[in-house]
Parts: C-alpha cells; structure tokens; sequence
C-alpha cells in the first residue's frame, strides 16, 4: 500500500488526488488514523466541520495471505466524545483497498449544497458521483442499489439514515462476504461524519488486482502457518469462539456476576441462558442458519454466523455479545428474536449496537418504559429514532445525552461514550481502561476481561484493584499496536497464552514487511500510538478529570459480590507512566 486518496468535499465540485504517504510512510490501520487526525485536524473544531477529516486506513497486512487480517480503522475527532476516535470493523473493505493499494482514505471539507455522493475506487480509478436517490436509504437496501449498479463483487462502507442525521450514535457499514451490510465502526459517532462529509456510500471493486506479496515469502509462509496453527488449538479462538461466538461470553460472565443488567442495577441477569451463544449456536443451525462464520476471507476463527427469522429467512449476522447484552440483558429482555430484530434495524439505521442498548437502557431507568418491554425497544429504534423524531434524536446521540435529558444519575459513560458489556465493579481491569482509554469507554482498548474472567495470559482477580493498572497499561500498549496490523484483537487470547504464537505474530509482521521487528519494537508502536492520541485529546481539552467512571460505580455497590470499583484515582493516573 503506497498512496493515499484524499477526497476534498468543499469546492464548488468536490475533487479527489491521490499522493504518496509521505509522513505516513510505514504506517497502517490505527496507527495512521490516529496520526493524521493528530497532526491534520485541530483539536478545538467541532466534530462536524469542514475542520475534522475522517481517515479510513486498511491495517498493514490487510489485502495480504496472513490469516485474520482483514480489519480497518476509521478514524475522525468523535462527536460523540469530542476526542479522538477510532474505530475498528471487518467485513471486505480493508482486503480490498489493502489490493488496490491505499493505505488510507482521508475525507476532508464539507459540501456546500445537500447533495448526497457516492464513491467507486477499482484498479482504474476513482469516480465521485453525486446521486440524491440514495438519501435516506437503509443500508440493506442501499447495498442492493449498488450491487444492481456494479455488480456482486463488490465491498462497500455506508452509512444509514442515522449517519445522515448526523446522530452522535452512528455508524458505518462494511460489507461481508455475503456483501451485506452487517459488519460496522460502530463507536463515537464516525458514521455522524461520515454524513458531515456528504459521502452516503464508498463502493470498492478490486477485481484484476492481486493479493499484496511479502518482502520476504519463506519467512512470511512459515510464519502464517504456524500462527494459524496456534490460532486453531487454542481452546478460545479454536473452539469456543467458532462455536458459539462471541456470545459464549453470556453465560461466563453472568455466572461471574459480571454482567450488567437493568443497566447496571445488578451482575446477574434471570433470562442468561436463553440469549446465550449456546442457545443462540442451537437456534441458528435449527432455522438452517450458521453457527460458524467468517466475516473476511481469511479468517480461521470465524466467530460469526447466520440468525435466520423462524420461517428460516435470513434476519441479521450472528449477534454479537455485546449486542446480545446491551438490547438484552441491560434492558431486561431475554427474547433472541426480539435482539436479532434490533440487532438487524441498528445495522440498517447505521448505529452503534452498543451506544443505542445503552441509551435504552438509560430511558428504562428514565421510566419511558419498563425493563423488559420487548416491543417498547423495538418502537423507539424503529419509530422514533429511524424517523428522527426529536425523542430519536435524543436516544440516538446516545447514552450520555439521554440521561441529560431526563434527568437520570445512573449513566454508565466515560468521556461520553457508553459502556460496553462488563460491570466496571466486577471486572476491574477493564473498568481502568473504560476509564483511561483516550477513546472513552471500549472495551477493545485493553480487553482485560480475557485476565480478569477467563485467565487468559495470567489470572487477576476481578474484584480487586491490586495488578489492573498495569494489566491494562500492557493490555492498551498492545492493542494499539494490533490495531495498526489489520490483525483481529481476537488472537490475543493465543498470543497471550503460547509464546510460539506470539513469536509467529512478530514474525509474519516481519516477513512481509521485510523488517526485523522484535517484540519490544512492537511495544512501542502501540506506545506512539496511544501517545498521538492523548496528546490530540489534550490539546481538545481533556485532562485526568476525564479519565474517570462515574461516581456511583465508587458508591453503589454491586449485587452479587456487594463490591464498588477500588482502584483510586492516583492509580488511574498512573496508566499511561511507561
């Protein structure tokens, strides 16, 4: 990858060009949303002005043989924080610009009519076209549009009628394998710029071109296979996640007393079982549905799959866990069709599944309905915020302003961004990166739950605040650098517990780059990375104040174990002391 496409949205007629990385050079995924938005966006614009650029950059071994490398960044400043964002998605797109060789997308400007564009990139070029019959679109039939235009080859990003109401809470579609619309960068609001920008859908065609080649095929080979190899026989990436998703976590984290329920009342949830991976895995294979799903090619764990309607018609992508959890048991519903049904209108709306069961929640505790109103849930997704009446448009500018605007103290954000599917109380080492991430709460960040609940990588306890600080500095440092490959984060579980498999990272990293990376190099480049960002979200404003949880996550203590997060705000400003 040795261009860039940058897209000026604000003349008279938006125009493109591509250059060459220049600074960038050596750069992907994470690390090179993360620097452009540092040293291109100033930190004091609003998040939906001409002055923000959103940046979508394949990972460095995207488009590449390395197995599961197929993950894309989309960076921007968030208006749903006010900082630096990132996030994170599968599906196509990154393979595919990782082949025709950008190594970023970068979206500047603003549009001064209301037209609506739409993007095609293949080994020819670039063609920009405004096209007014797409406003408004849900991104299933949007795709359908675009698949009848250029055929089914294709992978697309788009974003839904929340993205182009500019709602705090919107995403942005990547297409899978199926191209459909089911996999999204979800977190902060990205698809609210997207929107900004006047660009409703970017179509990719990379046929004629080539999967990228290593510098080095021997090194590189070897090391692919022996990093698959790992990847297979670890009983996490290996068996519990092709068999029953990421929502295996349901019934480990509610017996773990973790799992946050009537937003965040309680760890346990009475209705577990029945959304559970195990009896989701049950649902699809009986409706002739997937259980077992790659969202790319090249993935080897393939922790997706296939939820079809009970007439066996296809519905949604398997739901995540979070997913599973915020339109589950945080509202008290424990109806899988119900969530496969809210599940299906986020990704067609454009919005993040995390940000939106949270806002729920919140309004359930705000009293507009009772904990457990399936169809309550479904009419304020569907009827309010799809129509963005001004009671949508609340909800979907998430968690954070809906508590504002009822008037609710129990609201489970950092920096404005919703918690996802873990009690910080019961899972204290995620709860520091909830806390610190420049990202505001994100799991992902520093996925301490893999310690805390699963020993993965060494047992911490949970409910302690001794070890966590330093759990989530490494956890965070390594992060940011995975996020930079186009690897999934879901190998850590391997890399973290067989040193052959994490000398195969380095290595595969090594042979296609033609570098002699060594695990402290690796180190830091996630230390840069998270050093660009904090430095970006200081210039914006932010200081320790705002690495902090809310305070009734210190005051109220947490049933089952009765416990309050311990770990002491000098602690928290010690995170980022490397």
């Amino acid at each position: 990858m040795d261009k860039i496409l940058r897209i000026n949205m604000s003349g008279e007629v938006p125009g493109f060009k591509i250059e060459d990385l220049g600074d960038y050079e050596g750069l992907g995924g994470r690390a090179l949303t993360s620097a452009v938005i540092y040293k291109e966006v100033p930190p004091l614009s609003h998040p939906l002005s001409a002055d923000n650029k959103l940046v979508i950059a394949p990972g460095l071994m995207s488009g590449s043989a390395a197995v599961i490398s197929g993950r894309l960044s989309v960076g921007c400043k968030s208006p749903l924080t006010g900082g630096i964002k990132e996030a994170n998605a599968g599906g196509q797109p990154s393979q595919m610009l990782g082949k025709l060789g950008y190594a970023a997308i970068i979206i500047e400007g603003k549009p001064k009519s209301n037209d609506l564009y739409k993007l095609f990139i293949n080994k020819d070029g670039v063609q920009m076209t405004a096209d007014k019959s797409l406003a408004m679109l849900g991104n299933y039939d949007l795709i359908d549009k675009m698949k009848e235009a250029y055929g089914d080859k294709i992978g697309c990003m788009s974003i839904g009628p929340a993205g182009e109401m500019k709602m705090s809470a919107a995403s942005i579609a990547c297409t899978d394998t199926e191209v459909r619309p089911t996999r999204h960068a979800g977190r902060g609001g990205v698809g609210a710029v997207m929107g900004s920008k006047g660009i409703k859908v970017i179509v990719i065609d990379d046929s004629g071109t080539s999967i990228r080649a290593p510098k080095d095929k021997e090194r590189f080979k070897n090391a692919n296979k022996i990093f698959a190899e790992g990847l297979k026989k670890h009983p996490v990436t290996g068996e519990g996640l092709p068999a029953f998703g990421t929502n295996v976590l349901t019934n480990i984290l509610n017996e773990a007393g973790g799992y946050p329920t009537n937003n965040f009342a309680f760890g346990q949830f009475k209705g577990a079982s029945k959304i559970s991976g195990e009896t989701m895995a049950e649902t699809e294979i009986a409706r002739g549905g997937l259980a077992t799903h790659g969202c790319h090619k090249g993935c080897v764990i393939k922790c997706s799959g296939i939820y079809n309607d009970k007439d066996g018609n296809y519905l949604t992508k398997q739901p995540e866990y979070e997913t599973v959890w915020a339109h589950g048991g945080n509202c008290g519903i424990d109806d899988m069709d119900v969530i496969a049904m809210l599940d299906r209108i986020d990704d067609d709306l454009g919005l993040d599944t995390i940000e939106m069961g949270a806002s729920i929640g919140v309004a359930m505790e705000a009293g507009l309905l009772q904990f457990g109103d399936a169809n309550g849930a479904i009419r304020l997704l569907k009827e309010e915020v799809g129509k963005g009446t001004p009671l949508g448009r609340i909800l979907g500018n998430g968690a954070a302003v809906t508590g504002k605007v009822f008037g609710v103290e129990r609201v489970p954000v950092v920096k404005g961004q919703a918690m996802p599917a873990y009690d910080p109380r019961a899972v204290q080492g995620v709860a520091v990166t909830y806390a610190t991430s420049p990202m505001g709460a994100d799991h992902t960040a520093g996925y301490a739950v893999g310690s805390n609940i699963m020993g993965v990588g060494g047992k911490t306890d949970p409910l302690k605040p001794d070890g966590q600080v330093e759990l989530s500095r490494n956890l965070q440092i390594a992060t940011a650098a995975l996020d930079s490959t186009g690897l999934c984060l879901f190998i850590a579980f391997a890399i973290l517990d067989q040193p052959e498999t994490f000398n195969a990272m380095v290595e595969l990293l090594n042979g296609f780059l033609g570098k002699d990376f060594t695990a402290d190099d690796v180190a830091e480049l996630g230390k840069s990375v998270l050093k660009n960002e904090r430095d970006f979200n200081a210039k914006a404003g932010f200081t320790s104040k705002h690495d902090r949880l809310p305070e009734y996550f210190k005051n109220e203590a947490f049933p089952p174990h009765n416990v309050t997060f311990a770990v002491t705000d000098e602690e928290l400003d010690q995170v980022f002391n490397w």
